[in-house]
């Protein structure tokens, strides 16, 4: 008796890997082939020495960062733009990175999740990923309602963390696809 259960489980465990590698293999075929890309793409359209600021408005979106409908992440000035199609800043705010900084170019917004612990340990909400450095994703996110930030110093993170409402105006914008700029 014990060897046929034995068979039976192994039947059904080879079937049910053969059918996870199948949707795997399904999953990864359908992707759009901008969106499958995990490093950045080195366009004409985006600098990757240090954007021209506007002395007068530092605020304001720094020439080189691209065209058309995007979020725009200055790693230098812990900001982002939320763009719209005319080029407009429809929304600018500051944000705390993580430890690991994306190379500056263009990127694509790959997945989203509403709630998560982050890789610090922290509940997050409304995160938005666009990269990943040497095996550490990067995204944006908020933290949840009465969480407390405690990362460890050596922890190597690629959260970049914004006010919940500003989480909030992210989320909206930056959907499957979006095109996310990375400047100095």
């Amino acid at each position: 008796m014990a060897g046929s259960s034995s068979g039976f489980v192994v039947g059904l465990t080879t079937a049910a890997l053969a059918t996870v590698g199948f949707l795997a293999f399904q999953a990864s075929a359908t992707v759009p082939a901008d969106l499958a890309r995990q490093r950045a793409d080195r366009s004409s359209e985006v600098s990757a020495s240090k954007a021209p600021r506007d002395r007068k408005d530092p605020d304001a979106l720094p020439a080189g960062s691209g065209t058309g409908q995007r979020v725009v992440y200055s790693v230098d000035d812990d900001r982002v733009w939320l763009v719209d199609e005319a080029g407009e800043v429809k929304r600018t705010f500051r944000v705390t990175p993580g430890s690991v900084d994306p190379p500056p170019g263009a990127y694509a917004v790959t997945s989203r999740s509403n709630a998560v612990t982050g890789t610090d340990g922290m509940p997050v909400e409304h995160v938005v990923r666009f990269a990943t450095v040497d095996g550490v994703t990067v995204g944006f996110s908020a933290p949840a309602k009465g969480a407390t930030p405690n990362p460890a110093p050596s922890m190597r993170t690629g959260g970049i963390r914004e006010s919940r409402p500003d989480g909030d105006a992210m989320w909206d914008f930056a959907t499957i696809g979006r095109s996310v700029v990375v400047i100095r």
